[in-house]
């Protein structure tokens, strides 16, 4: 017998160090160099007759402070990225869809020093395009074959900019997965499917968990596409190991929190006859310090570049200490934010998420380090053309997000939590004066909307500015789309917030009165 181990990263985002960098002294359990502790470990550990193979599941050079100074800075080593997974010596890498925020130059020089193949079957253009490699990769260790297919999420070009994915085409992974898996299973004994997508249903009983757009084809994989042997999953940043469908079939969370590891015992003909799936946490695992030698001195240069202040802050706090508080009665710094959005802009109308809960806000003298805790992504800006109806819809949309329970408490729409954390999909408007009643049915709850203190008509054109996840209808927005822009604004919101500093010394924050919740 051979038993085949496959361990997996997946949605790591560029979170090599313990840190989520709350400030220079913080210290979490997560990170790169303690799942390359855990990852070396069972290499080290490993039986003769265990053949182990590691994956780099995707979205891993976009998400952390760190690959933010890397891409935001063209003296910084953006070729570390590579460098690291490939002396970690992965075996095999897939794209996720934050590897395409920074564009395709951007990309391949930051996988330009990697030995290990990326491997994309559904990206079609993607090896004309020299960002992968192949639409598989064969191991053969100890006379076993392992073949390792490559799949990204083909929702790309929904969120993503048109220039950042230039000459490429995004399949559909199922398609694509029924057209490569009998093709691999009669030149490999094992069959990996490695996919950048998590799950639109549950994965034992099929139960739709979220609207089926392609985003997330995890269970269409598992029950239309025989063949797989294990399949490792991300982009959802949930953490599952379990047997689905007969599957072993793993995602590790994000940021390295977790290693995911597929067991597979092979009999003598190379057959699977037993087989195992589970996470292994890195909380407790010590940071390998031979990974960490190749990053120290340009952690070194991001740790003091995040402590760099940005401007001033005057009137009321911008600091957020309760997020569904800011939620419900909006929040300075939501209205800074779209402040901002419409300065760059030019509306009057913007729109805004306070992402999930860890957004701290910024204090009377903000730096860099509070800025991108706060706004982590790349987004880039765009201006929207929209009726008063999208508008309308689109709050419909964000007034699902509250429910009242049985003692009429404001509680959470388990769709915005369940199965994936989706805080980040309720925006707070300003430039209009909004009002959700819910008491009412979903899809009837916005009970006063007006524009200059008139009621907005469902054929009124206005101007809104959002980020461009949002405004390529990101989050289940399908009232916008990249037809109704008319102007983009090819800067990240970052970038434009610290413009708006250079500009604005001292800002005042100022608590907005424009929203109501009656509940």
């Amino acid at each position: 017998m051979v038993k085949v181990k496959i361990l997996a990263t997946s949605d790591v985002h560029g979170y090599v160090y313990p840190t989520k960098y709350l400030n220079a002294a913080d210290n979490q359990p997560l990170g790169l160099l303690k799942a390359a502790t855990v990852i070396e470990e069972i290499r080290q550990n490993a039986a003769p007759d265990e053949v182990v193979i590691t994956i780099e599941n995707g979205d891993w050079i976009q998400g952390s402070p760190l690959t933010t100074y890397l891409a935001k800075h063209s003296e910084a080593p953006s070729e570390l990225l590579s460098q690291l997974t490939t002396t970690l010596n992965y075996d095999a890498g897939v794209l996720g869809n934050h590897e395409f925020n920074y564009g395709l130059d951007y990309l391949r020089t930051c996988e330009r020093d990697r030995d290990y193949p990326l491997l994309g079957a559904n990206i079609d253009g993607g090896e004309a395009q020299k960002i992968v490699d192949a639409p598989y990769t064969i191991i053969e260790r100890q006379g076993v074959r392992v073949a390792i297919l490559g799949l990204t999420t083909s929702y790309i070009p929904v969120w993503e900019t048109a220039d950042h994915i230039v000459g490429l085409q995004f399949d559909s992974i199922v398609t694509t997965a029924r057209r490569w898996v009998p093709r691999l299973r009669k030149q490999a004994d094992v069959v990996v499917v490695a996919y950048h997508g998590g799950f639109e249903a549950d994965p034992t009983t099929g139960k739709l968990t979220e609207r089926a757009t392609g985003e997330n084809e995890g269970y269409r994989l598992l029950t239309e596409v025989p063949g797989i042997d294990a399949l490792i999953t991300g982009h959802q940043h949930r953490q599952l190991a379990d047997i689905y469908q007969g599957v072993p079939t793993i995602q590790p969370g994000e940021k390295g929190v977790a290693v995911g590891m597929i067991d597979l015992v092979l009999d003598k003909s190379k057959q699977v006859i037993d087989h195992d799936a589970r996470l292994l946490t890195t909380a407790n695992a010590q940071p390998a310090d031979w990974l960490a030698t190749l990053a120290d001195e340009t952690e070194s240069h991001v740790q003091r570049w995040l402590d760099q202040p940005i401007g001033k802050l005057s009137g009321d706090s911008l600091s957020v200490t309760d997020a569904m508080v800011a939620r419900r009665h909006g929040h300075p710094y939501l209205e800074f934010v779209n402040t901002v959005e419409m300065a760059a802009g030019g509306t009057d109308i913007a729109a805004t998420s306070l992402f999930n809960d860890d957004v701290r806000g910024l204090s009377t003298q903000p730096t860099i380090r509070q800025l991108l805790n706060s706004y982590s992504y790349p987004n880039t800006l765009v201006v929207e053309q929209l009726s008063g109806q999208d508008i309308r819809d689109a709050l419909e949309r964000c007034a699902s997000f509250w429910l009242l329970n049985a003692e009429g408490k404001i509680t959470v729409n388990s769709a915005f939590t369940t199965p994936k954390l989706q805080l980040y999909n309720y925006d707070f408007y300003s430039g209009l004066d909004y009002t959700f009643d819910l008491h009412q049915p979903i899809g009837q709850r916005v009970v006063r909307l007006d524009y200059h203190g008139a009621p907005v008509q469902p054929d009124q054109m206005l101007s809104v500015a959002v980020n461009q996840y949002r405004g390529n209808g990101g989050g289940d927005y399908p009232m916008f789309s990249a037809k109704k822009i008319t102007r983009e604004v090819n800067v990240d919101l970052p970038e434009l917030i610290m413009t708006y500093f250079e500009q604005h010394p001292v800002v005042l924050g100022q608590q907005p009165t424009n929203f109501k919740i009656i509940s």
